[in-house]
């Protein structure tokens, strides 16, 4: 397998949603649900509707629907179905529909729905080239201990959009100013649909560019991160490309940065289906 595409091909893993069960608020469908799950809901009559498209909330109001999710997922979590994170979520059909409802995001792949983040290249440009800030990530993360990931990302949560969401993750992660941070550049986003034992993660990533001053140097400000290194892009490619110490998610980041910085000839039989991959998430 191509030394880049596998990491693609690992975080859309689902070829096909059969066997599952469509999720919708109202009319909108939102997600898919595992069959257990889906079992699980047929208890709770007055909550939810079972029909031949799927199973919907049966409450046509977003306020009653979060009341309907948040005391199901709580339920949820007490038989052993998921781990709550205390972090409301939107709910969406499309990622730039209206919210439809809001879900603990512990509970998002149970459900099937899909989450935005933010990704933050941090980038130095030198006469030697181009580098990039990467965070190791704590050895006690649920997700991705030890690996490497960008220097800023985060989940999208209620309330919030892409933008302000990486002011605010850029300094709760990085120490990273708010009016530096508000200069980074949208360039682009990258999606996949990954199943694992928690359900489907289908993730939608913004991904932003920020050109860094020699003179910044990121400082962990939780616990996440344990430390920040400045690599060269070439180190980063190299490491994407010859091992798995790159969080998994954060591969497609690079992947994309590499091809639109040259690393990897956009133009070339590589280039192509690596963005054509990227492009189709899968």
């Amino acid at each position: 397998m191509d030394a880049f595409r596998r990491h693609i091909e690992a975080c859309n893993n689902l070829h096909s949603p059969a066997g599952l069960v469509p999720f919708r608020l109202g009319a909108e469908q939102v997600g898919w649900l595992e069959p257990d799950l889906a079992r699980w809901l047929a208890f709770r009559p007055r909550d939810f509707h079972f029909d031949a498209d799927g199973v919907s909330v049966t409450a046509r109001m977003p306020a009653q629907r979060d009341r309907i999710l948040a005391d199901t997922v709580r339920d949820l979590e007490k038989a052993g179905h998921l781990r709550l994170r205390d972090e409301a979520f939107d709910v969406r059909a499309a990622p730039d529909g209206p919210v439809l409802a809001r879900l603990d995001r512990g509970a998002i792949p149970a459900f099937g729905v899909q989450a935005q983040g933010v990704h933050l290249n941090g980038l130095v440009r030198r006469a030697d080239g181009v580098h990039v800030w990467l965070g190791r990530r704590s050895k006690t993360k649920s997700v991705a201990p030890g690996q490497w990931d960008n220097v800023v990302g985060g989940g999208v949560p209620a309330g919030l959009d892409a933008a302000a969401t990486l002011i605010k993750e850029a300094a709760e992660e990085a120490g990273m100013p708010p009016e530096l941070a508000s200069r980074a550049r949208p360039v682009g986003r990258v999606s996949y649909i990954m199943r694992n034992e928690e359900g489907l993660r289908r993730d939608l990533l913004h991904v932003f560019d920020l050109d860094l001053p020699e003179s910044f140097t990121p400082v962990p400000h939780d616990d996440e991160v344990e430390h920040f290194e400045l690599w060269p892009l070439r180190r980063a490619l190299e490491a994407v490309r010859d091992t798995d110490d790159v969080k998994f998610n954060v591969n497609l980041v690079l992947i994309d940065l590499f091809l639109r910085e040259g690393l990897i000839d956009p133009a070339s039989a590589e280039g192509r289906s690596l963005r054509l991959a990227l492009d189709s998430g899968a």
